[in-house]
């Protein structure tokens, strides 16, 4: 059996890439799906720290935590292979995220290549929109795709040509706006156009709430209801976002969240 692999991949910092990459492994590993997962930004090491405390809090405080396996390949001459390597012998998994670093390289392509599910977060804004596709400054209409579209663009059809196998892209929403601002409708108008161009398809992500950057000292998640004594309606909201983003995914087998 091989792995499905889920890649959280954008070129630019502070988009929620590794929170997200997080979360999604977490709700992978409480479905009872043997999931591992692969960070390749061996600079910040945001998702595996974030585990680190997870597993840290575990320990001190006699939880169980349900968590994915991880495991950081350091990007240089031996990165690719490495990774290569352990996409071909990950026989003993059935999900494998992974955390691509904030930047161009070989290695983030690499892993680009061999995605089935492609996840890029963007935040809702023409700044990060740039990376996938330019606009008109006065009409704000799509013009054409932008250079990072045009890299999935390229990885998507040799994937197909020669493994002929697909890929999903799917773009995400964070930080939206719970106001419906003209900035919101223009980005989405844009984010609509240019998904039936290219065939990506647009998911609502996760929302600015202060409660993620709380959780990363603990490792905590939306998931782990029976240890966040503090719980309150924005986690709930916040809950219900994550609910709606693993669903969206439309993974093999039906993985869902627990209410």
């Amino acid at each position: 059996m091989t792995a499905h692999v889920i890649v959280l991949a954008n070129e630019k910092g502070g988009t929620g890439k590794s929170t997200t990459a997080v979360h999604i492994g977490v709700a992978l590993a409480l479905a009872g799906q043997r999931t591992a997962l692969i960070d390749l930004d061996s600079r910040q090491r945001t998702s595996t720290r974030y585990l680190e405390n997870r597993w840290n809090h575990s320990q001190r405080h006699g939880l169980t935590l349900a968590a994915p396996d991880v495991v950081v390949v350091a990007d240089g001459e031996d990165a690719v292979p490495e990774l290569a390597l352990r996409l071909d012998q990950a026989s003993a998994v059935d999900f494998i995220v992974i955390d691509s670093p904030g930047r161009d390289s070989d290695l983030a392509r690499a892993a680009m290549s061999r995605a089935d599910t492609l996840v890029t977060p963007i935040n809702d804004s023409f700044v990060d929109f740039d990376l996938i596709g330019e606009v008109d400054g006065d009409t704000f209409e799509v013009k054409k795709p932008s250079f990072y579209a045009e890299l999935v663009w390229q990885a998507r059809t040799r994937r197909a040509r020669e493994e002929g196998r697909p890929m999903d892209w799917v773009v995400l929403r964070n930080r939206l706006s719970a106001l419906d601002a003209r900035n919101k409708q223009r980005v989405g108008a844009a984010l609509e156009t240019l998904s039936r161009r290219i065939g990506f398809r647009v998911l609502p992500g996760l929302s600015e709430r202060v409660i993620y950057r709380e959780f990363f000292p603990r490792g905590l998640t939306l998931l782990d209801r029976a240890a966040l004594t503090d719980f309150s309606l924005s986690h709930v909201a916040a809950r219900n976002e994550l609910r709606a983003l693993i669903a969206g995914l439309n993974l093999p087998g039906g993985v869902e969240m627990a209410a």
